[in-house]
């Protein structure tokens, strides 16, 4: 069985008791990097198993073929990222695609995400959303990011680097208009913030300013409520 855990955030108090069961009886770990899962694993008092790899992007196709033969033997594996869910943003998906793919069973160990508690967070509707993983770097890309979104009804989520979370916010500005907007940063973490406001204060906010840590950018969605008139 192929058991895709969700680990914490940031908090280790977030770590679930069955998220620890399933690590503890896991026969391999998959990982993003195993840098950050052995500290995680030392916390809880996790032996690491005879099987622990990096599945990251960039090897997923090599080490996959490796996991993949190891799930056909019977083994349990546990697939985890650095943080929140495998498969968002993450390259865990197409280990999981191919597991469904070769009627390998697929269980998931619920547990946080930066996705749903930064759209709680925000304070804008919750009733639909689109996530849309990190925006492209480059201005015309980025733009036609948000223009594929303009008229859209959705909640939009997205991550972003705290370096470009200014760019990030004016071109949202500019092609969405100046909508109500959430900035999350370092969540679950010490330093948790969440910046509310329209697109232009929050591009004002964040203009020169040295932004550390995990950033998930929520805007609303093409909605008169949510939208300051010019």
């Amino acid at each position: 069985m192929l058991t895709v855990v969700a680990t914490p955030i940031g908090n280790l108090g977030d770590m679930s008791p069955r998220a620890v069961e399933v690590l503890q009886k896991a026969d391999g770990i998959a990982c993003e990097d195993t840098r950050r899962t052995r500290a995680l694993l030392s916390h809880f008092g996790i032996s690491r198993p005879a099987w622990f790899v990096s599945y990251r992007q960039g090897n997923e196709e090599h080490v996959g073929q490796g996991l993949l033969a190891l799930l056909e033997q019977g083994k349990l594996i546990a697939l985890c990222s650095d943080g929140g869910y495998p498969g968002i943003s993450d390259p865990g998906y197409r280990l999981i695609r191919q597991a469904v793919q070769q009627g390998i069973p697929v269980e998931v160990i619920p547990g946080p995400s930066a996705v749903a508690m930064a759209l709680v967070a925000s304070g804008l509707s919750t009733s639909s959303y689109t996530f849309k993983g990190y925006p492209p770097r480059k201005p015309g890309p980025l733009r036609r990011f948000f223009e594929d979104e303009r008229d859209r009804p959705h909640t939009l989520i997205a991550f972003e680097s705290p370096h470009r979370i200014h760019q990030t916010l004016t071109a949202a500005h500019e092609v969405l208009g100046d909508r109500e907007a959430a900035v999350c940063v370092e969540l679950t973490k010490r330093f948790e913030k969440v910046h509310r406001g329209y697109l232009s204060d929050l591009a004002g906010q964040f203009e020169g300013t040295a932004t550390r840590g995990e950033v998930t950018l929520v805007i609303a969605g093409n909605n008169a409520k949510f939208t300051r008139l010019p």
